[in-house]
């Protein structure tokens, strides 16, 4: 018995590299597609709020305290925030997490009224 008469009796043959291949790298490029495309876009959404950060801006650091940026080092990597009139606390500005939206004018506004 030759292999031509197994192969014509239905017997499977071991897939080659190259038909595995394409499923393969289907695969990796959903998985880069999913998880680290967004988290590059992320990373870079986040490094561009941080360089944008300046003097008067309302921010929260990442442990929750709210407060405006009072000074902001020469260097660039610490920001002194002023909590309150009297309050003021040096952070590193990688522990910023967000931008607040400026309502400040508006409360200042009826405040004066």
């Amino acid at each position: 018995m030759d292999s031509s008469w197994l192969l014509a009796q239905g017997q499977a043959q071991e897939p080659s590299f190259v038909t595995m291949l394409p499923p393969i790298v289907a695969m990796v490029v959903l998985f880069f597609l999913i998880m680290i495309w967004p988290q590059q876009r992320e990373r870079k959404k986040r490094e561009q709020m941080l360089n944008s950060l300046k003097k008067n801006d309302r921010v929260v650091t990442i442990g929750g305290i709210i407060g405006t940026i009072a000074n902001i080092s020469p260097d660039g990597k610490e920001i002194t925030l002023k909590v309150d009139d009297n309050a003021r606390i040096k952070f590193l500005r990688s522990s910023i997490s967000h931008k607040l939206e400026d309502d400040a004018p508006k409360e200042e506004a009826g405040k004066s009224s």
